[in-house]
């Protein structure tokens, strides 16, 4: 239960922990139906390569093998499809995410890609799944965790939903890149770009504004490598791509 007067970020802005999620589905209930569309504009077409990072270190079987994935904050079931089509005919998706608008999109998507029969969208918090314990072999995640209230819960369940042997995999925004003259590049491109590309594309400019500042609020990959740990996991890792503007985090259930 939250306390009263505890507070978390919401972008730059300070605000009762119990409103955070409430804010965060309004941003994606307005931006739900251009989500993907803003996603390559605003990346350049790169978060299709970082996404393929993130298949290629699940590397799910080819085989018949049953195997359980489950995506969390994947509403549009972008990770999901892109899993489901790497794998053989044992793989079954599960696409957990609390905004209904973004998994309207990700069903419409599934039967349009004829991906309906191992893909399946269920509506759901990170912080509490409503799934039993050790029910999946994999748990991704996916430029979605910085948007959680309480980081630390969404942590420890999926390592609870995770069975032995599972692995957590986690892509997020770093708050700063590690490359110079690219670092100035990208505040410039982030605060002054897309935000008004928001406004073009979506009609709404202060959603992106915040996913922007959003990133600039989550803890470094380091940091957020010690929350991982602390959540239990084992041979937590990670990797930076294009400068250090994306993570790649992992970690195993052992």
């Amino acid at each position: 239960m939250d306390r009263p007067g505890q507070t978390t970020h919401f972008g730059f802005r300070d605000v009762p922990l119990g409103d955070k999620q409430t804010l965060v589905n309004e941003v994606f209930h307005s931006v739900a139906t251009r989500y993907d569309l803003m996603n390559d504009l605003m990346s350049g077409g790169l978060h299709r390569v970082w996404k393929a990072l993130l298949i290629n270190a699940l590397d799910p079987p080819r085989t018949d093998q049953p195997f359980a994935l489950l995506d969390v904050a994947g509403g549009t079931g972008d990770i999901a499809f892109r899993a489901a089509r790497a794998a053989g005919h044992g793989f079954h998706a599960t696409v957990c995410d609390i905004n209904t608008d973004m998994l309207e999109v990700g069903r419409a998507r599934a039967v349009k890609n004829h991906l309906d029969d191992r893909v399946v969208f269920a509506e759901g918090n990170a912080e509490a799944l409503a799934f039993p314990d050790r029910a999946f072999d994999a748990y991704t995640i996916a430029f979605g965790i910085r948007n959680v209230p309480r980081i630390d819960l969404a942590l420890s369940e999926a390592y609870r939903v995770l069975r032995h042997g599972g692995r957590f995999l986690c892509l997020e925004f770093s708050p700063a890149v590690d490359v110079p003259g690219l670092d100035r590049l990208y505040e410039l491109f982030s605060f002054k770009v897309i935000p008004p590309l928001g406004r073009v594309v979506t009609g709404d400019a202060e959603s992106y504004q915040y996913l922007v500042e959003s990133i600039r609020r989550f803890p470094r990959p380091n940091a957020f490598a010690d929350m991982i740990r602390a959540a239990g996991f084992s041979r937590v890792s990670w990797q930076s791509f294009s400068g250090g503007i994306v993570a790649l985090h992992s970690g195993w259930r052992l």
